[in-house]
């Protein structure tokens, strides 16, 4: 079966608490008011009737400002966030790399580390144990296989989760930003695994800022804004649509719950028309 991803009308709705806020008085006034007031149970709008579909040789770059929702979408592809409403059908095995540090258990051992991420991931325990030796070398940490993972740097934990992410080519990898942490050496090689599993997967899904990395990688581009599909469609008039996208901020929702947040409406075609 061919590799392929389904997004139809897609919403992602999330819970927050909102904190009546009441600045009149002094400041002690302040502090009784906000320690008796009652937190008001709101939702807020992620994506909003998100709808495309991406087939073998696709390599979308996902454009839009910060908060515009691209996070967000990665991770509903991933089944991190279920939809709230919509459907989304991915054939083919998938391979994320959106934060390397998720799923850690600082207590374990690295080795014990590598069984929860790959067993998460969905790897048999055989193939986990066959993998544990070539992840270990290739974050260059084998000689700490059996430290708990607190004792290390940051950076070696990067390591590992990369690591561990791309022990093994998938058909569909998602992807947010770029892999940059690290001494040079490791950089480099980290890239180099990288560009060889994007070259051999059948659909590709980035995140990024880099315009000549999506230029390089990417043939298709889908512009998100506050939660929205503006346009999707090929990478250079994607570009442009993005370049005439103009800043809107919706004063009736909260920019600092998440990304993404949308209340206006109108979806029509390839490109969707901005409302607000």
């Amino acid at each position: 079966m061919k590799a392929s991803i389904k997004v139809d009308k897609v919403t992602v709705q999330v819970p927050y608490f909102l904190q009546p806020q009441e600045l009149s008085g002094g400041w002690l006034s302040t502090l009784l008011r906000a320690a008796s007031s009652v937190p008001k149970r709101q939702f807020a709008t992620l994506l909003h009737e998100i709808s495309f579909e991406a087939n073998e040789g696709d390599r979308i770059a996902l454009l839009g400002r910060n908060g515009s929702g691209k996070t967000t979408l990665l991770r509903t592809l991933t089944g991190a966030f279920p939809p709230s409403d919509g459907k989304i059908r991915l054939e083919g095995t998938r391979q994320a790399l959106l934060n390397m540090n998720i799923g850690f258990n600082q207590e374990a051992t690295l080795i014990e580390n590598i069984f929860l991420r790959a067993t998460a991931m969905g790897f048999s325990t055989r193939m986990v144990k066959e993998l544990i030796t070539p992840i270990l070398e290739f974050a260059e940490l084998g000689e700490l296989a059996g430290r708990r993972l607190l004792t290390l740097s940051s950076g070696q934990r990067m390591r590992l989760g990369f690591s561990i992410a791309t022990a093994v080519s998938t058909e569909i990898m998602l992807l947010d930003e770029w892999f940059g942490t690290g001494d040079i050496h490791f950089v480099k090689k980290a890239r180099e695994r990288l560009m060889g599993h994007i070259g051999g997967s059948k659909i590709v899904v980035v995140a990024s800022h880099n315009q000549a990395l999506t230029n390089r990688l990417c043939n298709k581009g889908l512009v998100l804004e506050r939660g929205r599909l503006v346009y999707y469609g090929p990478l250079d008039q994607a570009v442009k649509e993005y370049a005439t996208i103009k800043p809107t901020p919706n004063p009736d929702l909260p920019t600092s719950i998440g990304d993404g947040f949308a209340k206006a409406s109108g979806v029509g075609g390839m490109k969707i028309s901005q409302q607000g």
